[in-house]
């Protein structure tokens, strides 16, 4: 089971600042609305790089690990995932300009294990509203 959430932020930072600091996960306490917690656990924030995650969805505090997959630092992209051994997370963040304005794109792709297909619709809405939620965080965290 699978839902996809993706969003389209815009940044007040020049684009390679804004890259670095999406880059380093460790900040996701300031941008992803779900992160409780995030702290490197080897690497050094290119491909292989690990983190361990405390994540809050739907009441529950749940604990990922995340690994960096790939870094495209010309194109400013990454792609990072994210597991609890049951459910992943696959992260595909790009910075880019349009029209004179840097933006971000966020996309995250959650698979669920089948057992939670009867509560598919209730997962559907939380990660919608984590969607929402994480953007006007990201949007916030970018003006400075």
């Amino acid at each position: 089971m699978k839902i996809t959430v993706q969003r389209d932020v815009p940044s007040g930072r020049d684009a390679d600042a804004t890259f670095d600091y999406l880059l380093d996960f460790r900040n996701a306490t300031e941008w992803d609305a779900g992160t409780v917690s995030c702290e490197r656990l080897s690497g050094d924030g290119g491909p292989g790089t690990k983190y361990r995650n405390v994540s809050k969805f739907m009441g529950r505090q749940v604990e990922l690990t995340y690994t960096v997959d790939n870094v495209d630092r010309a194109a400013r992209r990454f792609e990072i995932t994210g597991s609890t051994g049951s459910t992943t997370s696959e992260d595909t963040i790009a910075v880019y300009n349009r029209n004179g304005a840097v933006r971000v794109d966020y996309r995250a792709v959650f698979t669920f294990p089948t057992i939670f297909l009867p509560a598919y619709p209730l997962i559907a809405l939380a990660i919608r509203k984590l969607g929402n939620d994480t953007a006007a965080q990201l949007e916030k965290s970018l003006r400075a």
